[in-house]
């Protein structure tokens, strides 16, 4: 069995493919899988870390505004389908899955047109534009959150299957993370991100939080800055001294998310539909930051639904600073039942199998 995956931009596209890629060899050991992505995204870097051969496509994004970006846009739209036509009949795959981001447009229209069973996995409560266009070719259709139906196009809606986000369950304990991280059990421990590409003012706060608590408290801390402002931020670490403190570490990336997520007691990110999945099977308390830079707000509306469920505290991003960010996480480190509850309460949002039933789906295309 061959099969493509697609799905780039940032790592809340890539890391579900490469979880359904890692799903599908768990099951069929002998199953070839390639993946096609831009030499832009961060697929550049996940997909072979992950072990996994990549070819890329020129394809980029519309901006919300009129500007020369949206005709260079257009046309890469239409040239990329050509040439991701091309990578696929040389692979001859017999199953083609896409996980959102630019790159899946022209790769799973590709497939589409050349009569290739062909899936899309939608993370978000409220699809994005490539989503909706491909629902239309596709064979099926996997959404993350009930009610997100009434987005799609009537006639498409037969196709949809409720299967929450793909996160891989791996069951590593608190116990056994910190055991692996060298981290004490009764060691306080805050894990900060922006997402892969980096977010400024995420970056801005958590700065504000290390020298307001975390430095002078000791406070064991890991943040991940980011592609994009990684220059900028790791020049302010450096001249300021943080790498001086051996409580703190700074990178670009995390690689080994999974333990730092399960020995973490707080965690301070973004709303993205995976983030949240992950946040959920963990079971972490959480302090989140949605981006206002998406489409519907859909990161804010994500984020409120676990907030007014007591599973998280949300921070606009134009209503906090570093300040505030420092007080909610000194009051859930400093009183345990508060994170206690909160993590009993993100756990009613997890769905375990949803791995199980995106790659159910994509392999009963080929019966």
């Amino acid at each position: 069995m061959k099969v493509i995956l697609c799905g780039g931009g940032t790592s809340g596209h890539v890391n579900p493919a490469i979880n359904i890629a890692k799903t599908i060899q768990q099951r069929y050991p002998d199953a070839e899988i390639m993946f096609i992505g831009t030499k832009r995204g961060i697929e550049s870097s996940l997909v072979p870390k992950a072990g996994y051969k990549i070819d890329f496509v020129e394809v980029s994004g519309f901006s919300r505004k009129l500007t020369i970006k949206n005709v260079k846009a257009a046309w890469r739209a239409l040239t990329s389908v050509s040439a991701a036509k091309k990578i696929i009949k040389k692979f001859s795959p017999d199953l083609v899955i896409g996980t959102g981001g630019y790159v899946s447009w022209p790769t799973v229209k590709a497939a589409s047109k050349l009569g290739i069973p062909t899936l899309i996995h939608e993370q978000n409560a409220f699809p994005g534009v490539t989503t909706k266009m491909l629902s239309k070719v596709v064979n099926k259709v996997c959404i993350s959150f009930a009610g997100s139906e009434k987005f799609f196009d009537e006639s498409c809606r037969s196709k949809l299957t409720l299967t929450g986000n793909p996160v891989i369950v791996d069951g590593i304990s608190r116990e056994e993370a910190r055991a692996k991280l060298g981290i004490a059990m009764d060691e306080p421990y805050i894990l900060s991100y922006g997402g892969s590409m980096g977010a400024e003012k995420v970056n801005e706060y958590v700065f504000d939080l290390m020298r307001e608590y975390s430095i002078p408290q000791k406070i064991r801390h890991t943040h991940a800055i980011g592609r994009v402002g990684y220059a900028k931020f790791s020049e302010i670490a450096k001249n300021e001294g943080f790498h001086n403190h051996s409580n703190l570490e700074i990178s670009e990336y995390i690689y080994d998310m999974n333990l730092r997520q399960a020995a973490a007691d707080i965690i301070i990110c973004r709303a993205g539909a995976m983030t949240l999945s992950e946040l959920a099977i963990r079971g972490r308390a959480s302090i989140l930051i949605p981006s206002p830079n998406v489409t519907e707000d859909h990161q804010y509306k994500n984020a409120r639904l676990l907030a007014d469920a007591g599973a998280a505290i949300v921070c606009r991003e134009s209503e906090t600073d570093g300040k505030l960010i420092a007080k909610y996480a000194k009051e859930l480190l400093s009183n345990k039942n508060k994170r206690v509850r909160m993590e009993e309460s993100i756990k009613a949002f997890a769905m375990p199998n949803s791995i199980e039933l995106i790659v159910d789906n994509a392999l009963s295309l080929l019966k």
